[in-house]
């Protein structure tokens, strides 16, 4: 080192060490580093001694191999590789060496007409050109798509003066005896009848029975006015007229009553038979439900004779009928509408729906309603027209429903005085199990079994009295 640089970089004259005296020192303790390793571990990780058996010994030079064939991993030159050998230094070796010129015929090849091609491998050039070309093809379709699939229309206009919307014609086809066919011919005669007294006032509905006016109706319909000096009846028409009704009488033991109208020309609904259904026949009724005038809905005959209860708050009526049960949709205010078949003949007066208990309002259809067959709706109906009431017949008895787990029946709470039951020995506790041939299962059915009687008839009642079953007979009564 020349003096000059001696000057500038050798250590100055008052420093005897290589840094500042007041630098940080190396502690004097020795590192654990470098402390020599636990004898567990020098015996399991480190050099094995002279003659100890290892991967590395050459075959031969230690105790005898286990297996019979020779190592397939052993060489003659094992000894000196140095991946083998522990002791062998680690040294660079030469770097790879390359062909300086390859050989230009090495991607020549000669077809069967001795046709010379260059080649790729072993792929001849028209065929990689095919695949190249193919390949470019398949990447611009796949563009292509990716852009016509992404890309965003421009905005048409909002509003098109020219628009025109398709028709079809002669698709709808109405077969006579379809539901628009039924609908179109029994609308007519079915009527909307508004209730009104004081400040409240009901909807019900109501058929056209006679051209001259007379409507049939349930008596829970109109009986809040009957005895109402301030109430008003008003009936409304498929056409939207209306004429004022009085009433012509009504029967609380039936739930049925007539009105009357002065408009002439009034369409007539086709009164047919009860009899002649049966479960399963299609229905169609037709009435004003909640208001809504003219309404139309479909089902089918569900149960027929389903004794039912007529009661009510606000109404005298006190009933129970043999009701034909129809899943098409009733509900308040189709009270006293048609229920008709599938020729548009009215086999029922629509008059209650099932309902869940314990609510507090009246509930809608849940598909169960029942009619007033119109064989006795007919009846009864007459006998208003004619007179202004109806008769029926009589047992005198008070009954409620009991079973004894076999067989169920109608138990005789209290007996009138001098009534056909009175007379014919039946008493208090007595079960009436059957009248004539129809069966009695419960008080219900024992009012609708003495109902299809007329006063003054002659019937056979089997009751149960103790353990024995007897017979008696009975001359009805008037109700």
């Amino acid at each position: 080192m020349d003096l000059e640089r001696s000057g500038g970089f050798a250590r100055p004259a008052d420093v005897q060490d290589s840094f500042s005296p007041d630098r940080p020192r190396l502690s004097t303790r020795r590192d654990p580093a470098k402390l020599p390793p636990p004898e567990l571990l020098s015996r399991a990780f480190g050099r094995p001694t002279p003659g100890h058996p290892t991967l590395g010994r050459a075959p031969g030079s230690g105790p005898a191999p286990r297996r019979n064939r020779p190592s397939a991993w052993w060489k003659d030159d094992a000894a000196k590789d140095p991946w083998r050998d522990p002791q062998s230094p680690s040294t660079l070796g030469r770097g790879a060496e390359y062909d300086e010129d390859p050989d230009p015929d090495a991607l020549i090849t000669t077809d069967a007409q001795g046709r010379r091609r260059i080649k790729i491998g072993d792929i001849p050039v028209r065929l990689a050109l095919l695949g190249l070309i193919f390949a470019l093809l398949l990447g611009g379709a796949a563009g292509s798509a990716s852009y016509f699939l992404s890309r965003e229309a421009a905005e048409s206009p909002l509003f098109k003066p020219d628009a025109e919307l398709t028709t079809v014609e002669g698709a709808v086809s109405r077969e006579p005896g379809s539901i628009s066919d039924i609908a179109d011919r029994v609308l007519p005669a079915v009527v909307s009848i508004e209730v009104t007294f004081g400040d409240l006032g009901g909807t019900g509905s109501g058929v056209v029975v006679e051209e001259d006016g007379y409507i049939l109706t349930n008596n829970h319909v109109v009986s809040g006015a009957a005895d109402n000096s301030d109430s008003t009846l008003r009936v409304v028409f498929s056409d939207s007229s209306s004429s004022p009704a009085r009433i012509v009488g009504r029967d609380p033991l039936s739930d049925l009553a007539v009105l009357k109208v002065e408009k002439p020309g009034l369409a007539v609904a086709s009164l047919g038979s009860s009899s002649d259904v049966v479960v399963g026949d299609p229905v169609v009724a037709i009435g004003s439900p909640l208001g809504l005038v003219g309404t139309v809905t479909t089902g089918i005959v569900s149960a027929l004779d389903r004794p039912v209860r007529l009661a009510g708050e606000g109404t005298d009526t006190d009933a129970v009928i043999s009701a034909v049960q129809t899943d098409a949709a009733i509900n308040p205010g189709n009270s006293g509408g048609a229920l008709v078949d599938a020729s548009g003949a009215v086999i029922g007066i629509n008059t209650a729906i099932a309902g869940f208990g314990g609510g507090g309002g009246q509930a809608g259809s849940i598909g169960l309603g029942f009619a007033i067959p119109i064989d006795a709706a007919r009846e009864i109906g007459e006998e208003l027209i004619a007179t202004g009431t109806a008769v029926h017949a009589s047992l005198g008895v008070n009954a409620q429903t009991v079973t004894d787990g076999e067989r169920d029946g109608a138990q005789v709470n209290n007996i009138e005085p001098g009534s056909p039951a009175a007379t014919a020995g039946l008493q208090e506790g007595d079960v009436v199990i059957a009248i004539g041939d129809r069966e009695v299962r419960s008080s219900e059915e024992l009012v609708v079994a003495v109902d299809a009687y007329n006063p003054g008839d002659e019937i056979t009642i089997e009751f149960v009295r103790g353990s024995s079953s007897q017979t008696v007979r009975a001359v009805l009564g008037q109700a």
